[in-house]
C-alpha cells in the first residue's frame, strides 16, 4: 500500500514547526506521513495538504508567489482536502484590508480589521487588536449539525488567535464557526474539500488536535 502524505506547505511564512508537530501528533498510528515542503511536485503528490500562514497577509502573498508554490496550492485546493491555519485562511478569500491585497478567491468573501478602538468589553478593559488570546467558537453549518472536521469537538470549546482581521464571506454557508470579539465574527471557513481556521489549532491543545485528527478521516 502506497505511504498517505499530508504536505505542510513550506513558503516561508507559516509556524512551520509547530504546526508540522501538531499534525504528526494527530496522525500517530493513522499510517499518515507529514512532510514539510517548499517543492511544488511533493504538493502535487500528497493527499491532504495544510497551508499555514502568519505575520502580514501581503507578505504572505508576495512569499507564495515567489516561491513558485502558487499555482501546486490553487491546483491541490481544487480536489484535495485543505486545511488552512491564521493567514493561511484569510488567503483563501478573495482580499483583505491589510495593505489592500488579494487573495487566492477559493472562497468569496474579503479580510476586515477589528475596528473596536475605545470599546470595553464586559469586564470594563477595553478591547486589544490583535485579539491575542482563548476565546470560544461556535459551529455554525445550514444543516445545524456543523462540519465533520468538528465531529466530537463540545461546541463552544476555547481555541487560541492572534489577529487584527478577520473573515467576512460573502455567502454565510462559508462560515462553519464563529466567535466573539467585540461582535461575532468568522472563525472558520469551510467550502467542499477545504476547511479552514482563524484560530491556531496547533496552539490549543487537545481540542485543537481534534481537529487535525478529524481533518486527517474527513472524506469530503
Amino acid at each position: 500500500m502506497s505511504v498517505q502524505t499530508v504536505a505542510v506547505v513550506d513558503y516561508g511564512m507559516g509556524n512551520l514547526r509547530s504546526v508540522s508537530q501538531a499534525v504528526q501528533a494527530a496522525a500517530a498510528g493513522s499510517g499518515w506521513q507529514v512532510v514539510v515542503t517548499s517543492r511544488p511536485e511533493e504538493v502535487r503528490a500528497a493527499q491532504r495538504i495544510v497551508l499555514p500562514g502568519q505575520g502580514a497577509m501581503r507578505d504572505c502573498m508576495r512569499e507564495l508567489n515567489d516561491s513558485g508554490l502558487r499555482e501546486s496550492v490553487l491546483e491541490a485546493a481544487a480536489h484535495k482536502p485543505m486545511f488552512g491555519v491564521c493567514v493561511g485562511m484569510q488567503m483563501l478569500l478573495d482580499h483583505s484590508e491589510e495593505q489592500d491585497t488579494p487573495g487566492l478567491g477559493l472562497i468569496p468573501g474579503r479580510c476586515l480589521r477589528f475596528q473596536l478602538e475605545g470599546r470595553t468589553q464586559p469586564d470594563g478593559s477595553r478591547y486589544k487588536v490583535p485579539q491575542m488570546g482563548w476565546n470560544q467558537v461556535w459551529r455554525q453549518s445550514p444543516d445545524g449539525r456543523g462540519h465533520p472536521v468538528w465531529s466530537g469537538v463540545p461546541d463552544g470549546s476555547y481555541y487560541y488567535f492572534v489577529h487584527s482581521y478577520y473573515a467576512q464571506p460573502s455567502d454565510a454557508r462559508h462560515s462553519a464557526g464563529e466567535t466573539d470579539y467585540g461582535a461575532r465574527f468568522t472563525a472558520a471557513l469551510a467550502r467542499d474539500n477545504i476547511f479552514a481556521t482563524q484560530f491556531h489549532p496547533e496552539k490549543s491543545a487537545a481540542h485543537g488536535l481534534a481537529l487535525y485528527r478529524n481533518f486527517l478521516a474527513w472524506n469530503p
